[in-house]
């Protein structure tokens, strides 16, 4: 078994979020000492907290520290106190200066569904059981991106704009990184757009069906966003891996977490190119969940979304799919055993933020 070095960036942020990366930190190190691997972990400060101490969301040696990383682990950011302030002072304004950062511009959602939580989807068990998808949303383009944008205007003039834009280039690099994804998987695409109005869609499903024939192992269909969402709660099961633009993937992914019974389960990754002509992909991972500041504190929230999004960190940035399976598989017994947080509804009493991420460590 040969030894990898994974630099790794911890930003714990504000709220719970110190909680949830100690524990996803204990994971990584015990998935490092069993697997023979050097972890070189830095610190680093995000959000909330940034501003408290430097003043700024996203301070300069911050960027000095992700960039050098190959990967970035993330609490989670946003603070009540600041939700009235400008946006260049707010904590949010930090997450998306490192993706920029970062150039990362493939976002991943997975979404899977856990035997031991099938009861806690408000979905029916049939429809849920058995889902296991990835969606892929495009991060640095369309909608919220684009210009002009802005409001203008007074009176019965007033008028908001917004401008939705695709290159080429763009929905051709993060086709090419689902498609990539697919041949890890089920080997099946489902590209999402509005090609039936709108000209971005247009150019999206042409190109997308252009890429894949350099896939012809990978099955492709084409489905229009609104469908989409409807075959979200449907029949679940139906999707792999399912790609599609900024604005569409940022409400399907939501839409996807009522499958899981618990936003709390769900890991996020965002991902760039190769680094340095190396095969470790840039990566920021962290769980979808936000910094609940009014559990903050109190060893109550969840980690397992964080400890997934380590897993995830393992096998998208470094490609050790061994290693983020003993993850996945630790997280599923964890479940099963019913040794969980009380967002979790156990049967007995809950288990703390550091029990849980205990216990994870006991089951590698």
């Amino acid at each position: 078994m040969s030894t990898m070095e994974l630099k790794i960036l911890i930003l714990p942020g504000d709220g719970i979020g110190p909680e949830v990366t100690r524990e996803a930190v204990k994971v990584l190190e015990r998935v490092a000492s069993k697997f023979n691997h050097a972890l070189s972990l830095k610190e680093g400060l995000l959000g909330g907290i940034a501003i408290k101490k430097t003043g700024s969301p996203f301070p300069p040696e911050t960027e000095k520290l992700a960039l050098a990383a190959d990967a970035t682990l993330m609490g989670a950011v946003g603070l009540p106190e600041y939700d009235n302030a400008p946006p260049e002072k707010r904590p949010e304004k930090g997450l998306l200066a490192i993706r920029k950062a970062l150039k990362v511009y493939a976002n991943l959602r997975p979404i899977k569904t856990y035997k031991a939580l099938i009861d806690s989807s408000p979905l029916k068990n049939h429809l849920v059981e058995g889902t296991d998808m990835i969606i892929v949303r495009e991060l640095t383009g369309g909608l919220y991106y684009g210009t002009p944008r802005g409001i203008s205007g007074q009176g019965s003039e007033e008028k908001g704009v917004n401008t939705m834009v695709y290159t080429r280039a763009e929905i051709e690099r993060v086709a090419r990184y689902a498609f990539g994804l697919a041949l890890k998987r089920r080997r099946k695409l489902t590209s999402v757009d509005k090609s039936n109005v709108l000209e971005t869609s247009q150019l999206w499903r042409r190109v997308v069906t252009e890429i894949a024939k350099d896939y012809p192992e990978v099955a492709l269909d084409h489905m229009l966003v609104d469908n989409c969402a409807m075959q979200l709660i449907l029949n679940p099961k139906r999707f792999d891996v399912l790609l599609t633009e900024n604005m569409f993937g940022d409400i399907l992914s939501d839409e996807g977490a009522v499958l899981t019974g618990s936003i709390g389960m769900l890991p996020s990754a965002s991902i760039g190119d190769k680094k340095g002509g190396s095969e470790v992909w840039v990566g920021l991972y962290e769980p979808v969940h936000g910094s609940a500041p009014d559990i903050a504190g109190q060893n109550k929230a969840n980690p397992l979304g964080a400890i997934i999004s380590a897993g995830a960190m393992l096998a998208y940035t470094f490609n050790l799919q061994e290693e983020a399976n003993a993850i996945y598989k630790a997280v599923e017994g964890v479940l099963e055993s019913g040794r969980v947080t009380a967002d979790l509804h156990p049967k007995n009493k809950p288990a703390t933020t550091a029990e849980v991420g205990q216990a994870v460590c006991d089951s590698i």
